[in-house]
């Protein structure tokens, strides 16, 4: 059976589609990182920054590390997104500036590091499926996010979450906060 074509979509290691499982574990491995990439994911067509900023803040209040991992080309007219680095997220890795871009291994690898995690205990989160792919490649759980709500819905499988929690995006005003700190689909990252 094919999934539903708004579904989101796990990715494991040989890139396959993997099914949803029903506890906080992947392949007994608890998931300990979140990675997210910011265009289409946080700004821009099909972004959900209000849901994917209450997931952001719930799983941090949990112990969760978050990071963006962005193929913004760095320079000045990032700053802002490098300023989201301590308040928003734990790390904040743009191509730009590490010199390694998605789908490379070496950008998901790098991440995990950052974030003193191996990338087993990594979800990340893309818009774009070939990055999806390349996470995978690089050993972290992939999910698909195509602008449908079904990708927060694999967060909370993932992360053992309530998707109330999240599902509504107003955690906090986890969303607002986002906005308000210069998420707003600056310059330079949709897409990326």
């Amino acid at each position: 059976m094919m999934p539903h074509p708004r579904a989101a979509v796990r990715f494991d290691a040989d890139g396959f589609r993997c099914a949803s499982g029903t506890s906080g574990t992947y392949g007994g491995v608890v998931m300990r990182g979140l990675v997210l990439d910011v265009g289409g994911v946080l700004v821009g067509p099909g972004s959900d920054p209000d849901t994917f900023g209450a997931a952001v803040t719930v799983l941090r209040a949990r112990g969760v590390r978050t990071a963006l991992l962005s193929n913004d080309p760095g320079g000045p007219g990032a700053q802002w997104l490098r300023d989201l680095e301590g308040p928003f997220v734990d790390r904040v890795v743009l191509s730009g500036d590490a010199r390694v871009a998605k789908p490379d291994p070496e950008s998901y690898l790098l991440v995990a590091r950052l974030l003193d995690l191996e990338p087993g205990e990594c979800v990340f989160v893309d818009d774009a499926v070939g990055n999806v792919r390349g996470a995978a490649a690089a050993g972290m759980v992939g999910v698909h996010h195509d602008g449908s709500h079904d990708a927060p819905g694999e967060l909370a499988v993932l992360f053992d979450l309530d998707p109330e929690e999240i599902g509504s995006g107003a955690t906090d005003g986890a969303g607002s906060w986002w906005r308000r700190s210069g998420g707003s689909g600056q310059e330079g990252e949709r897409g990326r």
